[in-house]
């Protein structure tokens, strides 16, 4: 299969290879990629940033999260069959989706929503698991709360902010001008320019 490697690390293009197709285990599915997204963690990655949590084995295809069409299960899979529609986020210690197939535990997965195309699932994994562990896991948030989102326009802001909408949170969210009107569309409720206003000050006398 090709797949998008890096053999050391730096901040260095990707290299396109031919590899071998992974091997399922019991557990796993063989997942042919449609899309792949791209996100922080695999510059950093890349770039070596992460080897002191992380140590990946050479050549290493990159790549966190995907969309894509099951081919084959492994014998213990219960979830899911063959031409499935799926995306998910693969494990820190499976990583992989820069590439034509992925193997990948069950529970790493989930079926694509009807609703979404291939790309727009992709998307969502990494991001959609940051934000919703965050607020449900970690702060445990709930509907008539509060909470800051930093970034608002980005990857994870994005998401966030309609989340914490979706749970009835009062949100504020750090932008700058040129983020201002997609925040307000994804319904921040107050929106503070970063560049020119210091949000803790705004925040605490608000």
């Amino acid at each position: 299969m090709k797949a998008m490697i890096i053999e050391k690390y730096g901040k260095i293009p990707l290299k396109l290879a031919d590899m071998p197709v992974p091997t399922i285990g019991e557990n796993d599915v063989l997942a042919e990629i449609v899309a792949a997204s791209i996100n922080p963690v695999d510059f950093k990655i890349r770039d070596g940033k992460v080897r002191m949590l992380k140590k990946f084995n050479m050549p290493l295809i990159l790549g966190n999260d995907f969309s894509g069409v099951v081919k084959q299960v492994g014998k213990g899979v219960t979830k899911f069959k063959a031409g499935d529609q799926i995306y998910g986020r693969a494990t820190k210690d499976r990583i992989g989706t820069f590439a034509e197939y992925i193997a990948i535990d069950e529970n790493a997965i989930a079926m694509k929503p009807k609703n979404l195309s291939f790309e727009e699932a992709a998307s969502i994994p990494l991001v959609g698991l940051t934000s919703y562990q965050a607020f449900h896991d970690v702060l445990k948030l709930s509907a008539g709360q509060k909470v800051l989102i930093h970034a608002g326009a980005g990857g994870i802001g994005t998401f966030a902010i309609q989340l914490a909408k979706t749970m009835g949170v009062y949100v504020a969210t750090t932008a700058s001008k040129a983020g201002y009107e997609l925040v307000k569309s994804l319904g921040a409720d107050q929106i503070i320019d970063y560049k020119n206003e210091p949000f803790e000050k705004i925040l605490h006398t608000a």
